[in-house]
């Protein structure tokens, strides 16, 4: 199989469990919820997504012929054999499980990195991985139900963190949405963490610091 990848580089993670650890992202090309072209965004799934997942143009990006290129493409922008800490890769997108699967996660654990994975539900999480968040989408049918992070991105109208609250994750998060109301948002999401303790806030520290 052959992989389709936007860009690999090496930051810090921004959201959610594993914030502020140092990671390689890997951003896969691609999306079941919308094309990534701003002129399908009205009528996509997923209207509010604020990332460039759309060809293989970034840095580090590409196609890669075979899961062990995508590997050591991955490998290549961690630290060196010498960094004290575990590799610790992040896979997301765009929707990754398009395209991620055994034969990548397997030639990731050869490097001795630990596997992440951003997702949006809708596609079954396949053996083998470390770490599954999944971010569910209103108007989208969930699959993957359990994991261990779900983080919500917050307010959706047909998505209230209810729907959520008694599936098998063992981290719950309200992530304000970004975009011109995200002040109004986050004061919501903080409220609603407030009152109901299950759920922690997530906040973008990436935007905050200006990395990516």
């Amino acid at each position: 199989m052959s992989y389709a990848v936007k860009e690999i580089f090496y930051t810090l993670q921004g959201e959610g469990a594993q914030m502020g650890r140092a990671a390689v992202f890997c951003r896969f090309a691609g999306c079941n919820l919308w094309s990534g072209r701003e002129a399908d965004r009205a009528t996509a799934v997923c209207q509010f997504c604020d990332t460039d997942f759309f060809g293989v143009d970034g840095d580090g990006g590409g196609r890669f012929e075979s899961a062990e290129d995508l590997a050591a493409a991955i490998k290549g922008k961690w630290l060196g054999e010498n960094a004290q800490g575990r590799r610790f890769v992040v896979c997301t997108g765009g929707e990754p499980l398009l395209q991620m699967d055994v034969a990548l996660i397997d030639a990731l654990h050869r490097l001795g990195f630990e596997i992440a994975v951003e997702t949006n539900g809708t596609i079954a999480a396949p053996v083998g991985l470390d770490w599954v968040c999944v971010s569910p989408k209103a108007g989208a049918a969930l699959v993957q139900e359990s994991g261990d992070e779900l983080k919500l991105v917050f307010p959706q109208v047909e998505a209230r963190p209810e729907k959520f609250a008694g599936l098998g994750f063992d981290h719950f998060f309200l992530q304000p949405m970004d975009g011109p109301n995200r002040i109004a948002h986050t004061e919501m999401a903080t409220k609603y963490c407030m009152d109901h303790p299950q759920w922690r806030l997530s906040l973008q520290t990436h935007k905050l610091l200006g990395i990516r």
